[in-house]
C-alpha cells in the first residue's frame, strides 16, 4: 500500500507539473499573439501617418504652385488676397494638430522623451523633429513647413546646435535612434 500511495502521489505531482507546464505555454502563446497584433496597429497607424503625411504635402505643393503663378499678377488685389488665403490654407494650424494625433497614435513616447531630453525645443522644433522620425527629407519638409529647402537646412543646423549635437552625428540617426 505504501509504495502504491507514493507512486499515486508521484503521478499526481508530475500531472501537475504538466498541467502548469501547459498554462505557461498557453499564456505565452497569448502575449505572442498580442504583439503581433500590437505591431500589425502600429503598422497599420504609420501608413495611415505616411498616407496623411504626403496627402499634406501634396495639397501643400499644388498650393504653393497656385500661389506662384499667382504672383505673376501681383498688381491685382483680388489675386493678392488669394495668395493671402492660400498662405493661409498652407499654415493651417489644423493639418498639424491632425498630423500631431496621427503621430502620437503611431509613435506615442517619442515626443514626450524628445521634450524630456530636449526641453527648450520648440513647438516648430519639434515639428521638424516629427518629419526627421519619418525619415523625410529636407525638401519633403519643406511644403509641409510652407519654407524654401534652404530654410529647412538651417532649421536642421540650429536644432543640431539646440540639442548640442557633434558634427559627426547625423541628425535623423539621433532622432530615429530616440
Amino acid at each position: 500500500k505504501r509504495h502504491y500511495r507514493k507512486k499515486q502521489e508521484f503521478l499526481i505531482r508530475k500531472n501537475e507539473k504538466e498541467m502548469e507546464r501547459r498554462k505557461l505555454e498557453e499564456k505565452e502563446k497569448i502575449g505572442q499573439i498580442l504583439n503581433e497584433k500590437l505591431q500589425d496597429e502600429i503598422e497599420n497607424k504609420n501608413r495611415e501617418l505616411a498616407i496623411s503625411t504626403m496627402s499634406i504635402l501634396k495639397k501643400n505643393e499644388f498650393l504653393n504652385a497656385v500661389k506662384d503663378q499667382l504672383k505673376e499678377s501681383i498688381d491685382n488685389p483680388k489675386i493678392k488676397s488669394v495668395i493671402r488665403n492660400i498662405n493661409r490654407n498652407i499654415e493651417n494650424v489644423d493639418d498639424w494638430k491632425f498630423f500631431e494625433e496621427a503621430f502620437n497614435n503611431a509613435d506615442k513616447e517619442f515626443l514626450k522623451k524628445l521634450k524630456s531630453i530636449h526641453p527648450d525645443l520648440t513647438p516648430n522644433d519639434l515639428k521638424l523633429c516629427a518629419y526627421l522620425r519619418l525619415n523625410l527629407t529636407s525638401k519633403e519638409i519643406a511644403p509641409l513647413l510652407n519654407i524654401s529647402v534652404r530654410s529647412v537646412e538651417v532649421k536642421r543646423y540650429r536644432l543640431r546646435k539646440k540639442m548640442d549635437l557633434q558634427h559627426e552625428n547625423s541628425l535623423t540617426d539621433y532622432i530615429l535612434n530616440l
